[in-house]
């Protein structure tokens, strides 16, 4: 079975968020954010999720092979340039969103756009919504083959609720400017941390990394064909269950 350091692990986020909790793993992994102009034909809010963490890995995954086979091909196929001594990559996108009622919700435009999203949480059960997509580059494809990776592109879903918000408390927050840069228009890792009533489901979701879903889902991508023949299937556990948090969207 392969393992993580097999691979020149790529994270395809700019979000100091994900890279804290990908480093609590104590991996050695680089940054190459994606363009962030991913668009998506999806409807269904899961859909959406995981196709823009599967736009933002694909585009990242792309730009590095391009590098590498100009290197190799300005060097006249050289086996340094080619990339033979360098390891084949394993690149991770993610995108977070929360979703209310049936709606989407992004980063605000504007302060105004903010009060709405809070008013539309306040009091209410809503989610948070993380797409992951791995992309991991085969040996061979190392060596020149054209195709030569595998994906796995998967969600993670944490319910929350937020209890009964003021207006004087949604102007406060709001002058704050920390919901501006974070969908739904709050992170409850800072100010927000007080709405909320319940979080059931993986804590590390709704920062818009969940990590532990990540590692089983990595492991079973880089499992050998006959451990992955031979393993069981996998029953899905219950979610795990916190009282109040301080995580943060993005």
């Amino acid at each position: 079975m392969k393992s993580w350091n097999d691979f020149e692990l790529i994270l395809a986020s700019q979000s100091p968020r994900r890279r804290e909790i990908l480093s609590r793993t104590g991996l050695s992994f680089r940054i190459l954010p994606a363009s962030d102009r991913e668009v998506t034909e999806e409807t269904a809010p899961e859909r959406i999720v995981e196709a823009l963490a599967a736009h933002k890995a694909r585009e990242v995954f792309g730009k590095l092979r391009a590098e590498r086979a100009l290197a190799c091909s300005s060097a006249e196929a050289s086996p340094e340039a080619c990339g033979t001594p360098l390891r084949p990559l394993f690149v991770i996108g993610a995108d977070t969103i929360v979703v209310c009622d049936e709606q989407i919700l992004g980063k605000p435009e504007n302060p105004s756009n903010a009060a709405e999203m809070l008013r539309l949480l306040s009091g209410r059960a809503h989610e948070v919504m993380t797409g992951v997509c791995f992309i991991a580059e085969d040996a061979a494809a190392r060596e020149g083959v054209e195709e030569g990776f595998s994906e796995r592109i998967f969600h993670e879903v944490t319910a929350i609720r937020f209890r009964a918000l003021s207006e004087e408390e949604i102007a406060s927050y709001i002058a704050t400017g920390e919901p501006m840069d974070k969908a739904g228009a709050y992170g409850i890792q800072g100010g927000a941390g007080i709405f909320v009533e319940d979080l059931q489901g993986d804590y590390d979701n709704v920062v818009g990394f969940p990590l532990k879903r990540i590692l089983r889902e990595a492991e079973a991508l880089l499992a050998d064909p006959e451990e992955k023949a031979a393993a069981p299937a996998e029953t899905p556990a219950a979610p795990d269950r916190e009282e109040g948090g301080d995580a943060s969207f993005l």
